[in-house]
């Protein structure tokens, strides 16, 4: 009997809130945020309907920190990572579990000078997502190992 097992998530849908950027104890950086992805379906008659589904996902060390610093509320986001379950007990002793994605990768879909209509006033250091080229931005969660090529 084989143990090869598969655990790999492509996501592609909207930030529905800012990205929360947080030191962990040892030092690194993690980036929670929250994508929406929607789905059709056919409803009883015959018509369809877009269902949203939201999924939590975090991004770890110098990731974290470019998609904290480059994506907003509203941002489209391509992610390529892993599921991630999770169980603890609340301090009322009731069991809770979560399925959650860990990123491998954060592409930055959105063409560096859109923004969201009726969004003005400084962005602060995000705003430095304008001064770059779409290309320069195209895999910037890549990690060091990869040899530069974005398929």
């Amino acid at each position: 009997m084989s143990s090869f097992t598969i655990n790999r998530v492509v996501l592609i849908g909207n930030l529905t809130r800012d990205p929360e950027l947080r030191s962990l104890p040892s030092g690194s950086s993690v980036c929670n945020f929250r994508v929406a992805c929607n789905s059709t379906r056919r409803d009883a008659e015959g018509d369809f309907q877009e269902k949203p589904n939201f999924f939590d996902v975090s991004v770890f060390g110098e990731r974290a920190e470019n998609v904290s610093r480059y994506t907003r509320k509203g941002r489209r986001v391509a992610i390529d990572g892993r599921l991630d379950w999770r169980e603890w007990e609340t301090s009322d002793g009731q069991k809770r579990q979560t399925v959650s994605v860990i990123a491998d990768t954060v592409m930055f879909l959105d063409s560096p000078g859109e923004r969201d209509e009726g969004e003005s006033g400084d962005q602060g250091p995000r705003d430095e997502i304008d001064q770059r080229s779409a290309s320069e931005l195209v895999g910037v969660g890549a990690g060091a190992e990869d040899d530069g090529l974005v398929f």
